[in-house]
């Protein structure tokens, strides 16, 4: 991809047509009319609120916890699976958000006409705030004056300190920061959230082990992949809190993976698989190392990478021929045959009747993964001890675990007989918790062999099979369209991170959301990481981060 081209695909994208349309048909008069409606939290976030400031739900499920859209034609209140996108409903608002959303682009939609609306009642709500505090320490003053003993008392002092700074919480743990949303780039933003919060992929980088002033020097490549996931590293954890723009990172991934490079939505799966490429592909012409040299040292397989065993087993003599395989991730089918089914009535919903939520744990899409599988009759495979083909079965285990275990859900099913797509949305308990013991190549050989062999000369290491979660991936919408937000869990507390926006969460939102991918660390290094999060020291190369064309 030359640069030209990259620099059309950075400029500023097109104006949206149903948007224009609707503003030709009724001008700036919904904006108008919305803009009472228009409140500024405390920190700094502008919503959407009734008059009566009632919990909004969406007019056809009665659901709440999704993102909800106002449809600036009717002022009806939808979830994204419900949006309209006929009749010339085209244009709604994010309540929680107050951005434009276009449900025929089935994207966020850019408006300054919108924008003006939205700053013009932040600016006058940050002006009564300020005068509120401003008469509160006048009389604060004169009762002083009276007694001194007599001061602002520890609430208004909280208020006060929250005026100070509008963009976000000074409690939360350090590195937890938004990240822009540059057109679709949802999917890029909920990977790295979770990448950023590796407790061993942090460490790495937070202890200056790719060091960039040498990787520069030593190459000449201006857009290195590694170095800007560095200054990714070095600005998301220097202490600043406002939304940071990951452009420059965006056009090195490009040049990386060009036939990816657009701002069309992409999946977050397989950004993550591309992105460990890119580092390791990267460390190696570092290294100068063959691409296939043994165990590679570089960070993402020292941190990812771990090896999955195959046992193909001869059905008519019982030889076992084994191998071998390097794996970064676990992709995983829902377990469709022990799923829990349960009616739920939508109370006060336009739809009657009830529907049928269908649930999978994550035990048991592992017991399947781990399950033996009888091949089919066309994929017979050479027995070596009988010297022809023969109908066998097979059984994968886990004959080494990663250091942080990243298991993927397989939501998306494509039918090339009937040529198809459909999104599964099917509901998985997970463990915040998981013992990847019996899942291991010892427990898998044993439990088929009945416990006949009393020590197992296998390739598993000392690695802990104990794991605690640190980040939930979460999709939601349908399969041509939808939206990536990730949960974190640092301390021991949950953290909702939708593009620029971070908020705090408890655990059943988390155990309700839609899981994607689901990132695991070693319990060991989750505890250790715990420790050290509150002290964590801010990055002491505050760069001028370079900009790209366009983007920032």
């Amino acid at each position: 991809m030359d640069l030209c081209s990259v620099k059309a695909r950075c400029s500023v994208p097109k104006p949206c047509n149903h948007l224009a349309d609707y503003k030709l048909k009724y001008g700036l008069t919904g904006y108008d009319s919305l803009r009472n409606n228009f409140v500024t939290r405390s920190n700094g976030n502008t919503i959407v609120c009734t008059p009566d400031k009632k919990i909004l739900r969406c007019f056809f499920c009665d659901g709440y916890h999704e993102r909800l859209y106002l449809c600036l034609i009717c002022s009806s209140v939808s979830c994204l699976d419900h949006t309209r996108s006929d009749c010339g409903h085209d244009i709604a608002v994010d309540v929680k958000r107050s951005e434009l959303y276009c449900g025929r682009c089935r994207d966020q939609v850019y408006d300054p006409d919108f924008d003006s609306a939205v700053i013009s009642k932040y600016k006058k709500d940050l002006t009564v705030h300020r005068n509120a505090f401003e008469s509160i320490g006048e009389r604060s003053s004169k009762r002083r004056r009276l007694s001194s003993a007599i001061d602002l008392d520890l609430k208004k002092r909280k208020e006060l300190s929250c005026v100070r700074d509008q963009r976000a919480k000074s409690c939360y743990p350090m590195g937890l920061r938004g990240l822009t949303n540059l057109g679709n780039t949802c999917f890029m933003n909920s990977v790295l959230q979770a990448l950023l919060h590796a407790p061993p992929l942090r460490n790495y980088f937070l202890s200056d082990r790719h060091n960039r002033g040498t990787c520069q020097k030593r190459s000449l490549d201006r857009f290195c992949l590694l170095c800007n996931i560095d200054i990714i590293f070095s600005a998301m954890f220097s202490g600043d809190r406002s939304p940071y723009s990951p452009a420059q990172f965006l056009y090195s991934w490009w040049q990386h993976s060009a036939n990816l490079a657009s701002y069309e939505q992409q999946d977050a799966h397989e950004f993550f698989i591309s992105l460990l490429d890119g580092i390791h592909e990267k460390e190696n012409k570092l290294r100068d190392m063959n691409k296939d040299a043994g165990d590679c040292p570089c960070i993402a397989h020292r941190v990812f990478s771990g090896l999955l065993r195959s046992d193909v087993t001869c059905l008519t003599c019982g030889f076992t021929s084994t191998t071998y395989d390097p794996f970064m991730d676990i992709s995983l089918h829902l377990d469709l045959s022990h799923c829990l089914s349960t009616d739920t009535t939508n109370k006060g919903s336009k739809l009657n009747g009830s529907t049928s939520i269908s649930t999978s744990t994550l035990v048991g899409c592992l017991d399947l993964f781990t399950k033996p599988e009888k091949l089919g009759s066309d994929q017979k495979l050479h027995c070596q001890n009988c010297q022809e083909r023969q109908d066998s079965s097979k059984q994968l285990s886990i004959g080494r675990l990663p250091l942080a275990l990243c298991l993927q859900v397989k939501r998306f099913e494509h039918s090339l007989v009937r040529k198809t797509s459909r999104k599964i949305d099917w509901h998985l308990q997970f463990p915040f918790s998981l013992d990847m013991s019996p899942y291991l190549s010892s427990s898998i050989v044993r439990k088929r062999l009945g416990n006949r062999i009393l020590s197992f000369e296998g390739d598993e290491s000392d690695v802990s099979a104990e794991y605690e979660i640190f980040a939930v991936v979460t999709h939601s919408g349908m399969l041509e369209s939808g939206h990536y937000v990730t949960y974190l869990r640092l301390r021991n507390q949950w953290y909702r991170c939708d593009d620029a926006w971070i908020t705090e969460v408890d655990e059943a939102t988390v155990r309700a959301s839609q899981c994607y991918m689901i990132f695991y660390v070693q319990k060991m290094l989750y505890h250790k990481a715990n420790d050290e999060i509150g002290c964590a020291p801010t990055s002491s190369r505050r760069d001028s981060l370079m900009s790209v064309v366009g983007c920032c």
